[in-house]
């Protein structure tokens, strides 16, 4: 009979009814009342008032009835805990039954209740199963000791179980075997402790069981065999053989795991012969993976990916199993392109370049864009072939299709970088398209090559000038191209027509423009045109390094430990394990004893996360064509204003003058070498009065309330500085973390998304710990809200600022990047327990030098000390002291506090002298970071009063 029947609509009273055949003698009425109550607690409804009747039923000899008491007991054990305790008995009994699966049944059910009250009765029934007569059993048994650790490790460490495991190495039965490598290699992970080492005489024991145990099992095994270090060659031709057969499984994640295993193995093979043996063996099995369904083959394709990565002969005459069929999902053909990239060769590449050219004629468009770019990736690295993707390129271009033409112009540009003065004379041809570009890309490589070739091109002058006209509308990445396209063409051809040419670029790239990319390398062309022309050809036009085309390569540390994890969810990521994995106790806890959530609480966050991640290795490459907008412009230091200017236009006539003497702008000024950016020539264009804000593209926040969100957040960019979106917001400490609580309002008449966040280094190194900001989409005329959780980062570290500032750019999809500053509240990087003793107090202030004392006169006066205990309390800054001195008739507060800066955290000692009669009051503070003081006493009026 169906048990659709137990998953009926709700009926009023049935938890009356179930309970009360639950208290029913009839055996088969109370089994249908267990059978129904399990289907609603399925179903999601609360049945947990019903924990009494249900545990009643736990003793019975119907093992159906039994496995149905233990699911319900799994299940809200952990909101019942004391109630559970009376499961206890039952339990213990249950595992000294006669029948093995009920000894394995209990065991399993007390290591499944993540209760702390009945761990400790877990000890004795699970010691007795662990060496119990029944395999089954003892495999059960197995894996519970891992679930045991979560819970207390320090528990199995004292009653021996860890030593107990490794003895089931040693097990007769393979699954045994199994299990008990699977638990020792999770604690092993979970502790970081060298709980699991192979040895050789355990090596033997696991080789022997691989061949007996289930296909998880065997994927058990192997893993564990992947972190073994052989001894020498003789020792990994050994494991080698062994592992071998398991290429032939008919379970996928066997052969990813056995090639994990020889893998590792091949380095230490000294035998040529039986390296290039093994490397042949394992592309059969590779090549079977992608026979599989679309969702296997893409873990497969990333696997093969990082194989080919470290050895690409292995796979090297199999390069025709990696053509796109018609039916490939596309994530499927994503893959195999890079593949086919990799494996390309000048024995293979006119069969390559025949599929990338069908490819580039499918109805995809962003399939069609890789198909074309990948052409180009071969050009770069095959010296041999780059002619003959350059004919394929050139056929492309001949269709006239839009996006397939502004593609091919792009990859062309890096291969004219990649091969100098060798294939110029396809320019004619590339420039009749430019009137077809409409695209940032294409129109910035376009740029780059007109103006590289500005001397081979008799109207490159006329040329660039149809992308002037459009100057102010365009993106950074293509106005940064123009601005040194137009340098370069008056540098090779200094006439008259590039000179009013860069006086127009330069005039507005220094004056119109908030983009401080563009505005400092015009300065520094400017500066450089101004004060010797021949250095500036010198760095101009200087010969640029020949690019290799690495851009999806990972580093061969990284590479190494993602290969050391194949099969696993690492190696579809290629990211390393604790990039997207965080692990935390799981053991259920009473619900008075759980403290409010926090962000610490949800898992840790690397500091830096956006820095550790890895990716593509970048440099003067193969680059990615999408620029990284909010990385490239967060790359400065403080931005400098525009230089001052003279009352008329003058066109820039490059003159010898002498370097002037240095000042401090900043970044800027070390990228000049010492050029004053206010000294020299003048702009070519007097600047019109600047609205305020545009000098500093970060700007200042203003004062006003967010008023229609009903909080306190500042308003930080306004509507007309954010192209239609204002920001407001401040950063507080929620469960003792920084955090940025953002609030957009977004005034424009689209939908903004995408949004992400990035600062500049600062004094406490803060950033935030994901740069995406997790608002979603704002409608046209609506707002959302956001909460940024930040850590600190010692690359991010800057000099200290009083007050300190945060330098801000956030970015969406459709605005862009804007930029502001914040200030930053003393309360927002106090910890918690920044409280001390007086005798601490005390002989800290002693054992401080005298220099690190600050002292500094306030005005304002201090109210009710109860209030300010409480105000002071909040901001996590302690009244450790409050002392009246009768001779001066003065009161004093001896104030505690802890910053969190960076390396360790900062011990903030006060001291604030006030009297009744006299207002103002005198407050002295020291630490080892007096640099903090000025930060600390523009807080305290806000604290005291």
């Amino acid at each position: 009979m169906s048990d659709s029947k137990y998953f009926a609509t709700t009926k009023k009273g049935e938890i009356h009814e179930f309970k009360e055949d639950l208290r029913s003698l009839d055996r088969s009425k109370k089994k249908e009342a267990v059978k129904k109550v399990i289907a609603a607690m399925t179903v999601g409804k609360d049945v947990s008032m019903l924990f009494p009747d249900v545990v009643n039923c736990m003793q019975t000899d119907d093992l159906e009835l039994k496995k149905l008491v233990y699911l319900y007991l799994i299940n809200y054990a952990k909101t019942q805990p004391d109630l559970a305790i009376m499961g206890v008995n039952t339990f213990v009994k249950d595992s000294q039954d006669p029948n093995p699966l009920i000894r394995a049944l209990a065991v399993r059910t007390m290591g499944c209740i993540r209760v702390d009250k009945i761990t400790e009765y877990l000890c004795d029934p699970l010691q007795r199963c662990l060496k119990d007569d029944d395999p089954y059993v003892r495999k059960t048994a197995a894996v519970c000791v891992a679930k045991l650790y979560d819970i207390n490790s320090e528990l199995v460490e004292d009653r021996g179980f860890l030593d107990i495991l490794k003895d089931l190495l040693a097990d007769s039965n393979p699954m045994v075997v199994a299990n008990a490598v699977a638990a020792l290699s999770e604690i092993h992970e979970v502790s970081g402790k060298d709980v699991f080492q192979i040895t050789s005489n355990s090596l033997f024991k696991l080789l022997r069981a691989l061949n007996e145990c289930t296909e998880w099992g065997q994927v058990f095994i192997l893993d564990s065999l992947a972190a073994y270090q052989a001894k020498d060659s003789k020792d990994a031709e050994s494991i080698v053989e062994r592992v071998s057969p398991r290429l032939q499984h008919a379970n996928c994640a066997v052969v990813l795991s056995a090639v994990k295993v020889i893998m590792k193995q091949l380095d230490l093979i000294q035998d040529d012969a039986l390296v290039r043996q093994l490397q042949k063996k394992m592309a059969p099995p590779l090549v079977t993976l992608l026979s599989a369904e679309p969702e296997i083959q893409y873990v497969a394709l990333r696997n093969i990916n990082l194989i080919v990565q470290k050895a690409p002969q292995i796979l090297s005459h199999e390069v025709k199993v990696f053509f796109c069929k018609y039916n490939d999902p596309i994530y499927v053909k994503m893959e195999k392109l890079e593949i086919m990239i990799r494996l390309a060769s000048d024995k293979n590449i006119d069969q390559v370049l025949l599929e990338f050219k069908e490819y580039a004629t499918e109805v995809d468009v962003d399939f069609v864009r890789r198909a074309v770019r990948a052409i180009g990736r071969c050009a770069v690295s095959i010296e041999k072939a780059a002619e003959r993707c350059i004919n394929v390129l050139l056929e492309l271009i001949q269709t006239k299709v839009n996006y397939v033409v502004q593609e091919a112009i792009i990859v062309i540009k890096d291969i004219f970088r990649r091969y100098p003065n060798r294939y110029e004379s396809i320019i004619a041809t590339l420039c009749e398209n430019l009137d077809t570009l409409d695209e940032p890309e294409a129109k910035a490589s376009m740029i780059w090559i007109i103006g590289e070739y500005a001397e081979r091109i008799d109207n490159a002058d006329e040329l660039l000038e149809q992308f002037l006209e459009t100057f102010p509308e365009e993106t950074a990445l293509v106005q940064l191209q123009l601005v040194t396209a137009a340098v370069k063409l008056f540098l090779k051809k200094p006439t008259e027509k590039p000179q009013q040419m860069i006086q127009l670029v330069l005039t507005y790239a220094t004056q119109e423009t908030d983009n401080p990319d563009l505005r400092d390398r015009a300065y520094i062309y400017w500066r450089l045109l101004s004060t010797d022309p021949d250095a500036a050809k010198e760095v101009v036009l200087a010969e640029k390094p020949v690019i290799m085309d690495n851009t999806t390569s990972l580093e061969p540390s990284l590479l190494t430990l993602l290969l050391g994890q194949l099969g696993n969810l690492a190696s579809v990521y290629h990211k390393p394990p604790e990039a997207f994995v965080t692990r935390s106790r799981m053991a259920v806890q009473r619900a008075e004893d759980l403290a409010p959530a926090s962000f610490e609480e949800e898992g840790p966050i690397s500091a830096g996360a956006s820095e550790a991640m890895p990716g593509p290795v970048a440099g003067p490459e193969v680059q990615s064509h999408q620029p990284d907008l909010l990385g490239d412009l967060l790359d400065v230091g403080e931005p400098t204003p525009p230089a001052p200017v003279a009352p008329t236009p003058t066109p820039p006539q490059p003159t010898a003058r002498p370097p002037a003497p240095p000042t401090s702008n900043g970044n800027l000024q070390e990228l000049l070498g010492g050029l004053d950016i206010n000294a020299g020539a003048p702009p070519p264009a007097p600047v019109a009065p600047q609205q305020a804000g545009q000098a500093d593209p970060f700007g200042s926040p203003a004062v006003r309330q967010d008023q229609a969100g009903g909080s306190s957040l500042r308003q930080l960019l306004t509507a007309d500085r954010g192209k239609g979106l204002s920001i407001f917001g401040t950063v507080a400490r929620v469960g003792g973390q920084p955090v940025y609580q953002l609030r957009f309002q977004n005034e424009t008449a689209q939908p903004l998304d995408g949004f992400m966040i990035q600062f500049n280094k600062n004094t406490f190194g803060l950033a935030p710990a994901n740069q995406a900001v997790n608002v979603g989409v704002i409608g046209p005329r609506s707002s959302g809200s956001a909460s940024v959780p930040l850590v600190q980062n010692p690359a991010m570290v800057s000099p200290a600022q009083a007050p300190p500032t945060l330098q801000v750019a956030i970015r969406n999809n459709q605005l862009g990047v804007a930029y502001f500053n914040d200030s930053l509240p003393l309360p927002a990087i106090l910890v918690e327990d920044g409280k001390i003793e007086g005798s601490v107090f005390v002989g800290s202030w002693k054992s401080l030098p005298e220099a690190n004392e600050v002292t500094q006169q306030l005005p304002i006066n201090i109210g009710s000390l109860e209030s300010v205990r409480a105000r002071l309390a909040a901001a996590n800054l302690f009244v450790m002291a409050h002392k009246q001195v009768a001779q001066t008739n003065e009161e004093v507060l001896y104030i505690t506090g802890k910053a969190a800066t960076v390396d360790t955290p900062t011990q903030l000692l006060l001291e604030v002298r006030y009297s009744k009669a006299i207002p103002g009051i005198k407050a002295f503070t020291k630490s080892t970071r007096p640099d903090l003081a000025p930060f600390v006493f523009e807080a305290l009026p806000a604290l005291l009063t």
